[in-house]
C-alpha cells in the first residue's frame, strides 16, 4: 500500500500579536492563513513546522494553550477547540485563557466568558457564561488570571478608547471595578505577571500603539494607620493624603466592583467566599519609553527561580525587540515606585522596515526569545550564557540570533526543483521567490555513531523580492532560473558567490561554479525592480555588512533572506502584450516557453525562447482562444503541450523554424488547469475544472493522441504531475492536485495505459485546504526515495516522501 510522509513544511505566521502560542513543553502552535501550524521549538535538530491542523473558515487570528493537551484558537469566523463554538458576529481579536475559563473579544464589540465542560470519552464542550458589552470602542486585548489570595478572577480588557478596563468576578460573573487611563492611543497588548513571593505585586503590563508600556501594580488594599509623630512636613502630607484616600473606603461594603480615589490609586472591591469583601489597590508603577513605534504585544519571562529578575518581552512595528527589567541600583528605596531599564534589544536598526515584529513568545523556558514579524518569518535570540555581576541578583546575559522558520505569506502559485534535485524554488504572489535545500544535522548523543545525518529543509535563500506577485519560477541549470510575474517581462537570475559558499559549506550540493568569477552579491537599488550585481567590496559591504565567513557557514537568519541573499539579474525577456501567466523550461534547458494572459487569439499564443541567445524560436504558437494556463514541454522537447481556458489542449513539433502545431482536443466540459507528461513520451495527462483527469496516448499516426482514460475526481482537479520511473519498474505513477486541497496517487500497470487505480489519498492534514497550483516531483538521484513537493492557495509549500507500491 502506498503511503505518503510529511518531510518538510513552509508555512508562515499570521499578522495578528496573538497567532501563536506556546505549551509548557515547548510546541508553538500559530495561525498561518486558515491553518494551524505545530513547531517544536526544542527540537534539537531544529526540522521546523511538523504538522498543520486544518479546520478553520477563516484566517486564523489568536492562539491560546489551555495546558500541555489542548489549545483555543480563534478565526474571523469564529472559535474552535476539540469543539467547535460560533462565538461571535464579528471577527475574534483576542483570546485569554486561565484554567478552564475563557475570554474571547470581537469586532461585535462583546466580550464574552467561556467555560470548559470537560467530558468523559467525548470532546469537551464550552458553555457561554457572560457576555459583556463594550460601551465604547473595540476590545482589541485581553488578559485573565486570579487575583492573589483568592479564587476571583480578574479579567483586562484592552479597547479602542485608549483605557483599559478592569473586571473582577467572585461568583462567576464579572461585574466592571476600574478603568485605567493614561495612555494615548489604542490598547494593543496586555499580560499578567503573577506574585512570584509572598508580598508581590500582581502586575499586568499594557502596551499601546503609543509606543509606550505601563506596568501597573495590583496588591491587597491595607488601610494605613495615621501617625502624627515625627516626619517632615511632606511626609505629614503623604500621609495624610492617603489617610484621606483610606477614609473614603468603607470596608463594609460589599458590593463588587471599584471606584478610583485618586489619580494614582483604584481600589478593587471583591467577595471572598465568607460573605465579606476584600480590597485590592491598582497603583500605577512605571512608564516604559523606548521604543519608536506601537507596541504590538508583550509577554513576562517564566521565572526560573524565586529571586531571578522579572523580565518584560515587548515588540514593536519598529522591527524591534525589548526586554525589560527592574534596576537594583538606582531606585531609591523610599519613594516605592520602580525603574524599570532596558535590558538588551534585538532586531533591526532604523525604524519600521518591513512592517515591523507583530508578536513575541517566550521558549525553552526563558532561555529564547522569539518574534515573528509582518511577512510571516520567525526570529529567535538565544540566551547562550548568564555572567553573574556584582549584584546577586541581577545577571549580565550573552545572547546570540538563532535560526527559526520562514514561509511565504500568500498564496504560492509556483515550485520546481534543480535539474540534479539538490533543492527547490517558489514563487508567491507575495512577490517573492524563495529557495530550500536539505541540511545535513549530525545526530546528537546518538548510540549508533555510524548513523547518517539527519537531513533538515530550510529556505536557504530569497533570490527574488519583487514589486510584482510572481507567477512562476524554474531553474535553466543549478544556479540559474528564469521567473515570471504580474507583468508582461521574464527576468533571468544568476547565483552570486555568496549562495554558493552557503550551499557548499551546508553540504547542501557541490557545485562546479566558477566561483570566483561570480559577483560577490546582489541589490536593489532605490525605486528600482531589478536586482544589480555588486562586485566592488565596500558596495557589498555597505549592503551585506562587513564581509562574513562565518555567516556563510549557516543557514541565513529571516532578517538577512530579504536583504543579502539575492541573486543578480542578468537578461529581461520581452515579446508579450498582456501580464505573464504561465512559464515551462525544455528538459535539455536549451529553451523556455512563456504565455500571458488572453481574451483573444492574437495574445492567446506560446512563445519559445532559445536560453543562449534569448531570441525567439520560431514564430508565436497560436491556436488558443483564452489564456494559456500551462505548458509543458515533452520528455524529448520534440513536443509542446499547452493547455487553456478555452477548454482546449494544442500540440507543437519541432521542426527547422521552430514548433508548428499537429493536433488538438476539446473534451473537457470546462477549464483545463494543467497538463504533464509521462517520463517515457508516450503519454500525457490533462486536468481540469470538469472534475476529471484524462490519459492521453500516441496512436501509429504520429499527429494522432486519443483519450484512453478518463479518471474522475470529487472536486475540480488543479494539477497534475507524473512519478519519475526507472527502465524495469512495472507500473506508472501520477499524482493529482485538487481545488479542496486533497492531494490523490493514481497508478497504471506499464503496458495498460487505460486502467488506472487509487492508490493513495493524501488529506488536509499532510496536503492542503485549499487549491493545490503545483505539483513537482524530486528527479530521481542519489536520495533514492520518490518526493513530492506541493504548494497551494492555503500558502503554504510542502514536501513529502511518497512509498509508491504496485498496483495489483
Amino acid at each position: 500500500m502506498s503511503r505518503a510522509e510529511l518531510v518538510y513544511t513552509a508555512a508562515s505566521t499570521n499578522r495578528y500579536f496573538q497567532a501563536a502560542g506556546i505549551s509548557p513543553d515547548g510546541l508553538v502552535a500559530f495561525g498561518s492563513a486558515n491553518l494551524i501550524a505545530l513547531w517544536d521549538a526544542e527540537d534539537t535538530l531544529d526540522r521546523g513546522v511538523r504538522e498543520t491542523l486544518p479546520g478553520h473558515e477563516g484566517v486564523v487570528t489568536c492562539v491560546r494553550f489551555m495546558d500541555a493537551n489542548a489549545f483555543v484558537s480563534a478565526d474571523e469566523k469564529g472559535w474552535r477547540t476539540c469543539a467547535t463554538q460560533q462565538a461571535h458576529k464579528g471577527g475574534v481579536a483576542s483570546l485569554a485563557v486561565h484554567g478552564r475559563c475563557v475570554a474571547t473579544g470581537a469586532s461585535d464589540s462583546a466580550v464574552k466568558i467561556w467555560r470548559r465542560l470537560y467530558a468523559h470519552l467525548h470532546p469537551d464542550t464550552f458553555q457561554e457564561v457572560q457576555t459583556i458589552t463594550i460601551r465604547k470602542g473595540f476590545p482589541i486585548s485581553l488578559a485573565l488570571t486570579s487575583l492573589p489570595g483568592t479564587e476571583s478572577h480578574i479579567l483586562a480588557i484592552g479597547s479602542t478608547d485608549r483605557n483599559i478596563h478592569l473586571w473582577t468576578s467572585a461568583e462567576g460573573t464579572f461585574v466592571q471595578a476600574a478603568t485605567l487611563s493614561g495612555h494615548e492611543d489604542w490598547v494593543k497588548s496586555l499580560a499578567f505577571r503573577p506574585p512570584q513571593n509572598d508580598g508581590d505585586a500582581l502586575v499586568l503590563a499594557s502596551g499601546s500603539q503609543d509606543a509606550t508600556i505601563r506596568l501597573w501594580n495590583i496588591e491587597p488594599f491595607v488601610k494605613p494607620t495615621f501617625s502624627s509623630s515625627g516626619g517632615s512636613s511632606s511626609e505629614v502630607t503623604d500621609e495624610l493624603l492617603d489617610a484621606f484616600e483610606a477614609s473614603l473606603v468603607n470596608l463594609e461594603d460589599t458590593e463588587d466592583g471599584g471606584r478610583q480615589i485618586s489619580l494614582k490609586r483604584h481600589i478593587l472591591t471583591v467577595k471572598s467566599s465568607q460573605n465579606s469583601s476584600q480590597l485590592f489597590s491598582v497603583t500605577f508603577d512605571a512608564l516604559l519609553v523606548g521604543h519608536e513605534a506601537g507596541v504590538t504585544s508583550l509577554s513576562w519571562r517564566p521565572q526560573s527561580s524565586e529571586d531571578s529578575l522579572p523580565t518584560l518581552l515587548s515588540t514593536s512595528t519598529d522591527s524591534s525587540l525589548i526586554l525589560w527589567s527592574p534596576s537594583t541600583v538606582l531606585t531609591s528605596s523610599t519613594d516605592g515606585t520602580t525603574l524599570w531599564i532596558n535590558r538588551q534589544r534585538f532586531g533591526d536598526v532604523g525604524g519600521q522596515r518591513l512592517g515591523g515584529f507583530v508578536g513575541g513568545l517566550w521558549a525553552r523556558g526563558g532561555a529564547d526569545a522569539m518574534t515573528w514579524g509582518w511577512n510571516g518569518g520567525w526570529r529567535r535570540w538565544r540566551c547562550r550564557s548568564s555572567v553573574e555581576s556584582s549584584s546577586s541578583t541581577t545577571a549580565l546575559e550573552e545572547w546570540t540570533e538563532v535560526g527559526a522558520i520562514t514561509g511565504h505569506r500568500a498564496p504560492v502559485r509556483s515550485v520546481a526543483w534543480s535539474p540534479g534535485g539538490e533543492y527547490l524554488i517558489s514563487a508567491s504572489l507575495d512577490q517573492t521567490t524563495r529557495i530550500h535545500g536539505a541540511i545535513p544535522i549530525e545526530r546528537e548523543n546518538g548510540d549508533d555513531d555510524d548513523a547518517p545525518p539527519v537531513l533538515v529543509w530550510h529556505e536557504i535563500a530569497r533570490p527574488q523580492v519583487h514589486g510584482y506577485d510572481l507567477i512562476g519560477a524554474a531553474f535553466l541549470d543549478p544556479l540559474r532560473f528564469v521567473s515570471i510575474a504580474d507583468e508582461k517581462v521574464a527576468r533571468v537570475f544568476e547565483a552570486p558567490r555568496e549562495f554558493v559558499e552557503v550551499v557548499s559549506n551546508l553540504r547542501i550540493a557541490s557545485l562546479d561554479s566558477g566561483e570566483e568569477s561570480r559577483p560577490r552579491a546582489a541589490a536593489v537599488p532605490p525605486l528600482g525592480l531589478s536586482n544589480k550585481a555588486l562586485t566592488d567590496a565596500s558596495a557589498v559591504a555597505e549592503v551585506n555588512g562587513d564581509a562574513d565567513d562565518a555567516r556563510t557557514r549557516r543557514r541565513p537568519f529571516e532578517g538577512e533572506l530579504a536583504a543579502v541573499t539575492l541573486w543578480p539579474e542578468v537578461e529581461k525577456i520581452f515579446g508579450h502584450g498582456y501580464e505573464s501567466i504561465a512559464l515551462a523550461v525544455s528538459n535539455n534547458k536549451e529553451y523556455i516557453a512563456t504565455a500571458c494572459k488572453a481574451t483573444s487569439p492574437e495574445h492567446a499564443v506560446v512563445r519559445v525562447y532559445d536560453t543562449q541567445t534569448w531570441q525567439p524560436v520560431g514564430q508565436p504558437l497560436a491556436g488558443h482562444s483564452l489564456t494559456v494556463t500551462r505548458i509543458a514541454f515533452s520528455p524529448d522537447d520534440s513536443l509542446v503541450l499547452s493547455v487553456s481556458r478555452d477548454r482546449t489542449w494544442r500540440l507543437f513539433e519541432k521542426s527547422e523554424d521552430g514548433y508548428v502545431p499537429i493536433a488538438a482536443d476539446k473534451s473537457h466540459g470546462r477549464i483545463i488547469w494543467d497538463c504533464a507528461w509521462a517520463p517515457e513520451g508516450d503519454l500525457f495527462a490533462t486536468a481540469s475544472r470538469d472534475k476529471t483527469v484524462k490519459i492521453w496516448q500516441q496512436k501509429e499516426d504520429r499527429k494522432a493522441w486519443t483519450a484512453v482514460a478518463t479518471i474522475p475526481v470529487k472536486a475540480a482537479a488543479t494539477a497534475v504531475a507524473f512519478a519519475p520511473t526507472s527502465s524495469d519498474s512495472r507500473s506508472r505513477t501520477f499524482a493529482v492536485g485538487l481545488e479542496s486541497g486533497e492531494i490523490l496517487l493514481y497508478a497504471s500497470p506499464r503496458d495498460k495505459p487505460s486502467e488506472w487505480s487509487c492508490t493513495l489519498t493524501i488529506d488536509s492534514r499532510l496536503a492542503h485546504v485549499d487549491h493545490v497550483h503545483r505539483l513537482a516531483w524530486r528527479p530521481t538521484g542519489a536520495h533514492g526515495v520518490h518526493q513530492l513537493a506541493s504548494c497551494g492557495e492555503d500558502g503554504t509549500l510542502k514536501l513529502s516522501t511518497v512509498h509508491i507500491a504496485d498496483p495489483e
